[in-house]
């Protein structure tokens, strides 16, 4: 574990005049904890593992630094920089919508070099074509799921070969499971001297031991904390068979502007979407099955505001940043504990204060209570007026059991939400 004195602003970190303006441009006033402590260490060259609460402004992390590298080696005007499909600063990323994004910011950051910098995201559910053009000569930085970029330089259209930086984005998704097969693959294909930065906010102990191998004496920064998110977790015990009652009556109450909700599977999305609409709450679906031309359209849609509530599985969990999104519910808990920190981590971004809900039947407690355990909270279990769960919890399902007194019977975790700060959409 490495602590670093933090710099008080961007100045203090070493960042060169351009991508300083542009930060004051953007409102960055300051740098996040994660920033001031990564920024110099990457800026020397390190390899780095860093963990930090979503939300956190980890894209800024390896974007700036990387941009300032590349601006420093087309100042030395290396006669083989334009030659080739090659890449310098390589990406790796989960999803599509994710890709996206972290190259439009990275876009962003280098409006200050005058089209000198060139960024390219390439990613399935769209035609090959457009990408392969936009990489033909090579490209600076490159942000990719893993899938399509094996499929790009099967069709040699790009080279991996003079990667200087690469960078795993939602390091623990992609070293997980089912990314397993295509990490290595194009690893094999990655030269062996680089700089490699992991990012993620969360790191499970069977991924910590594969970083071993990727990463050469590398400085490790871990801020995680869930006292440091500024999301407000709740959890409210419903009957079997009215957590869409319970929906309705929370979204119509206190009339989210934005609601984002998480179900397990696409299936789920459409059926929960069915149900809303028979009670008069519009909302949209995005899951991996849907075209990417659908889920963009959507996913722009709820960001600027024209759609209210959005169902999603785990692929809207990971990096997706929704400004100012007010209110996450898991309508069905995760099945990764990990996933329970992305989850909530759409809400409370960027310092901004976010409501995250989770509704729980008797069935789903004990589950709930080993996410509470990987994820190291306590949270009280409340009941909602007029839909008090009638199902009798055992002493064993109970987070905190209290002792009956001999005095008048008391009802245990029961609040109401009326009136309740946290609910309001502010």
């Amino acid at each position: 574990m490495t602590t670093v004195t933090a710099p008080a602003n961007f100045i203090e970190l070493g960042l060169i005049s351009p991508l300083l303006v542009r930060l004051i441009e953007l409102e960055y006033h300051q740098p996040t904890p994660i920033q001031a402590q990564a920024i110099p260490s990457v800026l020397e060259g390190r390899d780095l593992i860093a963990g930090a609460n979503t939300g956190s402004g980890k894209t800024a992390t390896f974007a700036l630094p990387l941009l300032q590298h590349l601006h420093a080696k087309k100042a030395l005007k290396r006669s083989d920089d334009s030659q080739g499909n090659y890449v310098t600063g390589l990406i790796l990323v989960p999803t599509r919508e994710l890709a996206k994004q972290v190259a439009d910011s990275i876009k962003s950051y280098a409006v200050h070099f005058n089209g000198a910098i060139n960024t390219v995201a390439v990613f399935g559910g769209v035609s090959t074509n457009a990408q392969m053009l936009a990489l033909r000569g090579g490209t600076d930085v490159l942000v990719a799921t893993p899938g399509r970029l094996l499929d790009l330089i099967s069709s040699n259209a790009i080279k991996l070969d003079r990667v200087e930086t690469l960078v795993l984005d939602e390091a623990d998704r992609m070293l997980s499971l089912g990314f397993t097969d295509e990490i290595a693959a194009l690893l094999a294909l990655l030269p062996k001297k680089k700089q490699t930065l992991l990012f993620s906010a969360t790191f499970p102990e069977q991924v910590k031991t594969l970083t071993q191998e990727l990463l050469s004496n590398p400085i490790e920064i871990q801020l995680q904390s869930a006292d440091a998110s500024t999301v407000v977790q709740r959890v409210f015990t419903v009957n079997k068979g009215e957590k869409t009652a319970v929906l309705v009556h929370l979204i119509k109450q206190y009339q989210w502007e934005q609601v984002l909700i998480f179900v397990n599977s696409k299936n789920s999305c459409h059926h929960l979407a069915d149900k809303l609409a028979k009670r008069d709450v519009v909302a949209e679906v995005f899951h991996g099955d849907k075209g990417q031309g659908a889920r963009s359209r959507v996913l722009d849609a709820f960001k600027s505001g024209e759609l209210d509530v959005l169902i999603a599985t785990d692929i809207a969990a990971r990096g997706l940043d929704i400004e100012k999104l007010p209110v996450v519910i898991n309508f069905d808990l995760p099945r990764s504990p990990s996933d329970y920190m992305h989850r909530i981590g759409r809400s409370g971004r960027a310092g901004e204060v976010g409501l995250a809900l989770s509704l729980i039947d008797h069935e789903d407690y004990h589950h709930f209570k080993v996410i509470e355990k990987k994820n190291k909270i306590l949270l009280e279990r409340e009941s909602i007026d007029g839909f008090e769960p009638s199902k009798v919890v055992s002493v064993a399902d109970k987070p905190m059991a209290k002792p009956e007194g001999s005095g008048k019977k008391k009802r245990k975790n029961k609040v109401s939400v009326n009136g309740d700060v946290w609910l309001k959409n502010t």
